[in-house]
């Protein structure tokens, strides 16, 4: 199918506010990265907006069965599905990444929704027999799970649709409502989840999208009375300020990264042919633009030379630029402001000492693959969250703890992935990396929808997302006890 928009027919969306499609006079535009044209536009809703939704929220009961919530969950899944053309071709216009990266994103999104389904048929309540102890009584205590009263989630502009449905779908099969506040840069496919959810039979108290300007709306997505858990995925400095501003309410902060990529000397050509492949997809998917992207390569110096050379050539063999065209492997990273930074710390790190290997002219928002090599293990390249597909190869000691020490030594803790065929050396890397997943031959991304995943230090509050843990985070628990005569 031919996945070409016309970008000059402007779509212009409403918020979603208890089942009605509400408009404002004033709107937020939404460009096309590759072109810089608006291809739609949303309300700026106001904080006014977001008390509304909430107080719609906390008014509405729920009373969907397991069974009900695992068929809505079910359908979206499938809806998701149908609609999956559509759905890829405005993510790659409001994001600029390829289409064969929608489409991606898409399957992602469907198995969250599976996931979903599945698990809101369980009940995972506890029984605990009380003659356990000489202080014994003939009783049984129980629990179980309930839905809070509302829950807020602000979400990011690089996975407009599977960073939304990781927040509703385990809402929903915990029987909650949720208002959500999509980024301002990529929101109109969140709207359109909110319709395929409606059309999957949710009622539209459940979940409600509010659009705008953060400084209009932001605040009471934050500090509204009737929130009892904020779900935020962004920016360490916007995380913190949530946090300072909460006070009480529950929070779960999914924060920046900055993931090494750990290649240990015990390689063969093969297995560091193997590395190679799995660093240069890790630093470029979704045009690198992951919290759990490949921001750095750590790659052993007696291993490094015969490393780099493999490194560069399949660089060098990614197609990229125009995002609609199928057979584009990299589109647009989200605008040229983005692109001109990542350039920018290229351009320092190449003054500091690395050498840039590798680097077809940037076009505005679109930039290529950079490969910088000897990249100094302290440069803003790769100290910070460099949001592109820059590839910077970082050469250290061939000692383990040393290599460990480097890696550690950033504000991030999220992940990160080691490449190695020695299972000690593994363990290790697994035991002293101050990260919240550690994968052994694979992208430090790696998960399923439903494996927990989150980050500590400048990366997350602790709070793990994943399906399972945030439908867990989503309730509260209630014990309750019952006379038992044995």
């Amino acid at each position: 199918m031919d996945c070409k928009m016309n970008t000059s027919n402007i779509r212009n969306e409403g918020m979603r506010i208890g089942g009605k499609v509400v408009f404002t006079d004033a709107t937020v535009p939404v460009h096309y990265p590759y072109t810089n044209e608006v291809v739609g536009t949303v309300p700026a809703g106001t904080a006014e907006h977001a008390r509304k939704a909430f107080e719609i929220a906390a008014n509405y009961t729920p009373s969907l069965t397991r069974f009900d919530r695992s068929e809505i969950l079910r359908r979206a899944g499938a809806l998701i599905g149908e609609k999956r053309e559509y759905l890829a071709k405005w993510l790659t216009l409001e994001l600029g990444i390829c289409h064969q990266h929608s489409i991606y994103e898409t399957k992602r999104a469907q198995d969250v929704f599976q996931f979903a389904a599945a698990e809101a048929l369980k009940d995972d309540g506890e029984v605990f027999s009380c003659d356990l102890t000489h202080n014994g009584k003939a009783r049984k205590i129980f629990t179980k799970r309930e839905p809070v009263t509302a829950i807020s989630a602000i979400t990011p502009f690089n996975h407009p649709l599977n960073m939304v449905a990781h927040k509703i779908a385990p809402s929903i099969a915990t029987n909650n409502c949720m208002v959500c506040k999509p980024t301002e840069l990529t929101p109109l496919t969140a709207l359109t989840l909110a319709d395929i959810l409606y059309e999957a039979g949710l009622p539209p108290e459940m979940f409600q999208v509010v659009t705008g300007w953060p400084q209009d709306i932001g605040e009471e997505m934050i500090t509204n009375e009737h929130i009892d858990i904020i779900t935020f995925t962004g920016g360490v400095p916007v995380g913190k300020m949530i946090a300072s501003k909460a006070g009480y309410k529950r929070q779960a902060l999914e924060l920046g990264g900055n993931d090494p990529l750990i290649v240990l000397n015990d390689l063969s050509d093969a297995d560091l042919d193997k590395a190679a492949a799995i660093a240069v997809a890790g630093a470029t998917g979704n045009s690198g633009q992951r919290c759990t992207a490949i921001k750095r390569i750590l790659v052993q110096d007696s291993v490094a030379d015969a490393f780099v050379p493999r490194v560069l050539e399949k660089a060098k063999a990614i197609r990229f630029g125009d995002p609609q065209d199928p057979q584009t492997q990299l589109g647009c990273v989200i605008h040229e402001q983005a692109a001109e930074l990542f350039e920018k710390r290229v351009l320092m790190a190449a003054e500091e000492g690395a050498e840039v290997l590798y680097y077809p002219s940037r076009h505005g928002a679109v930039l290529p693959p950079i490969v910088v090599d000897k990249v100094p293990h302290d440069s803003e390249l790769v100290m910070e969250e460099t949001f592109g597909p820059i590839v910077p190869i970082v050469r250290v000691p061939d000692d383990d703890a040393q290599v460990m020490a480097i890696s550690n030594g950033t504000s991030f803790g999220l992940s990160a992935g080691v490449c190695t065929n020695d299972l000690n050396r593994a363990i290790a890397f697994i035991n002293g990396l101050k990260v919240g997943t550690c994968n052994i031959w694979e992208q430090p991304g790696y998960r399923i929808e439903m494996s927990p995943f989150g980050g500590i230090k400048d990366s997350g509050n602790g709070v793990k997302e994943g399906v399972i843990e945030a439908m867990k985070f989503f309730t509260n628990v209630k014990s309750y006890s019952l006379p038992w005569p044995e």
